[in-house]
């Protein structure tokens, strides 16, 4: 099946369990909306931890019929992130879910060592399913937002990730590409050399059923005719499914790029610990939240 819509995600899910969602403060418009038609659409069933007062006020003004929701009372964003871990760590919850609360404070409570949801040896990265109106399917990246300069073992459980995450949504064998800034490897730049290390595991098949290459300068990756001209025979270039970037800055770039100057949707996680875990930013749309609860759920 060829998926070139998020919103072709709710589609998979309807065949899969359905998953509940903690979400820790879940006190603003965005996040209840987003919440509300997931439930809606069967996606997830939900847990809003927070203020009940203002939480049921919200509901009121935004329409919204709160016994929908179980309500989780607790009076402080910080107690929130507490308790919706220990939610998780209950089993009363498949995916966790950032409201209006900061993201040092979510990422404090789990990541922390004693009752945290950090799962030991595990690397966590940032994963991202993006949908560009001029890219013929979706696009899943990593990183944008949590390791900022991977080395080789971060960058092996990040393709680890990405593949994974491919194939939750439905792609038997996904193509990774390992960006860089040209396809030649060369000692003077790292993410050509980390990435020429990547592919040859790959060819030894320590990935599975994936085809993995690099490096590939982005034109390469997506574009078959940037690949023609230069040359390139691979199954990835021109039609990757999947991007490693070499840094947060490329990774970062890339996403809100897509957002923000490509008209593009998108939806994002963290992956590597005890379960799905949706870092939405405070900004975000309500239909990014609502694609990030697709992603966690689909992979939950």
């Amino acid at each position: 099946m060829l998926i070139e819509k998020l919103e072709q995600l709710f589609g998979i899910l309807k065949d899969k369990e359905k998953k509940r969602l903690i979400v820790a403060w879940a006190v603003d418009a965005h996040t209840i909306e987003a919440v509300n038609e997931a439930v809606d659409l069967g996606l997830v069933y939900a847990t809003l931890v927070g203020d009940r007062q203002t939480i049921m006020k919200r509901c009121e003004e935004l329409n919204i019929d709160a016994g929908k929701f179980v309500i989780d009372q607790v009076s402080s964003d910080s107690e929130a992130a507490e308790r919706s871990v220990s939610l998780i760590n209950e089993g009363k919850g498949n995916m966790i879910m950032k409201g209006n609360l900061g993201t040092e404070k979510y990422m404090k409570a789990i990541l922390n060592k004693e009752s945290g949801l950090m799962v030991p040896n595990e690397i966590l990265s940032h994963v991202a399913v993006v949908e560009n109106p001029v890219y013929h399917k979706l696009m899943i990246i990593s990183d944008a937002a949590i390791i900022p300069l991977p080395d080789l073992k971060q960058k092996i459980a990040q393709t680890c990730h990405l593949i994974n995450t491919a194939k939750a949504i439905g792609l038997e064998k996904p193509k990774v590409a390992l960006i860089a800034a040209t396809e030649q490897p060369s000692p003077n730049m790292p993410a050509s050399t980390d990435a020429a290390v990547i592919s040859k595991m790959a060819e030894r098949g320590r990935f599975g059923n994936a085809f993995v290459e690099g490096p590939l300068a982005l034109d390469l990756a997506v574009d078959k005719v940037s690949a023609d001209i230069k040359g390139i025979k691979s199954e990835v270039a021109g039609d990757a499914d999947c991007l490693l970037f070499p840094n947060i800055e490329s990774g970062n770039i890339f996403y809100k790029t897509n957002s923000k100057l490509a008209a593009g949707e998108q939806g994002a996680i963290v992956v590597g610990a005890k379960v799905p875990v949706v870092l939405s930013s405070r900004g975000d749309t309500s239909k990014t939240k609502l694609y990030s609860i697709a992603l966690a759920a689909i992979t939950a």
